[in-house]
């Protein structure tokens, strides 16, 4: 099925995701629009782009009452966890199906369950892209005999720096000068101290045994080249062990390269209906 999208955020994930859609890698889909709450940021994006009808915007009023939107099919958020806390109910409250990038925002409160119950009532749908993990379908298939899921992030301090768990913390990204665990807790906790780096603490809890089971460490290694995932899960049927080692994308450190090719293959799965792996 042939779909019109829409990006929110031009950063590093957003950037990446309009140039892939916009060059054709992503068969039946088509870029129709542009947000980013900074000003000439989604201007300076379309320039690279070949489809000069792209339409940009840094009022999300204005985003949401265009005729490009009214067009839209599906809206992409590859913005933060704020922007699908402010954005997300409104965007399917008005008919369109999201894909969410930031999956750490529905960590806090009732916000997955008002989500649902609006895609329910709208008929709409809400996508969530494996991100920089692997075996998110084993998780999901053992979740109801889960015993315990640890997730092991390793990054290093560069690309943890800026998170808000350094605002107390008595130790500083810039002074670490060996590996360390600097943080042991809830995944429901991670997402809120480490919003930029452990979405996939999000998208591991969302598959298996919940925000307050699963358990995250963060390590910073500041010799790491790459960001490494490492996950363990334990109950009845056995124990799954994954590694993943990232490479960073060239232009944001905080980003693994294969979130962004994730998100890719969740549109390319969902504009393409031959594609049906793992669902």
């Amino acid at each position: 099925m042939f779909r019109k999208v829409g990006v929110i955020g031009c950063g590093t994930i957003g950037s990446e995701l309009a140039l892939a859609i916009d060059s054709g890698r992503v068969k039946k889909a088509a870029l129709v629009l542009l947000y980013d709450k900074v000003e000439n940021v989604a201007i300076e994006l379309k320039s690279r782009l070949e489809n000069s009808n792209t339409t940009t915007f840094s009022s999300f009023s204005q985003f949401v009452s265009s005729p490009a939107f009214a067009n839209a099919d599906i809206i992409v958020e590859a913005a933060s966890q704020e922007a699908v806390k402010k954005f997300a109910k409104t965007i399917i409250q008005r008919g369109k199906d999201l894909l969410i990038m930031s999956i750490g925002a529905l960590a806090e409160g009732d916000l997955l369950h008002e989500l649902l119950d609006i895609a329910s009532k709208k008929e709409v749908n809400i996508y969530i892209p494996s991100g920089a993990i692997a075996g998110v379908d084993a998780i999901r298939s053992v979740k109801h005999l889960l015993e315990s899921v640890t997730i092991s992030t390793t990054k290093s301090p560069k690309a943890l720096s800026g998170a808000p768990f350094f605002e107390k913390a008595r130790i500083k990204p810039e002074s670490i000068a060996k590996k360390r665990l600097i943080y042991e807790g809830t995944a429901r906790d991670a997402v809120k101290k480490f919003p930029a780096n452990v979405n996939v603490a999000a998208v591991l809890s969302m598959a298996g045994a919940g925000m307050d089971a699963t358990k995250v460490k963060i390590i910073a290694d500041p010799d790491i080249t790459v960001n490494q995932h490492e996950i363990t899960a334990k109950g009845k049927f056995g124990e799954i062990k994954i590694v993943v080692r990232n490479t960073p994308s060239p232009s944001n450190p905080k980003t693994s390269y294969l979130a962004v090719l994730s998100a890719l293959e969740c549109i390319r799965s969902i504009c393409d209906d031959n594609i049906r792996i793992g669902t």
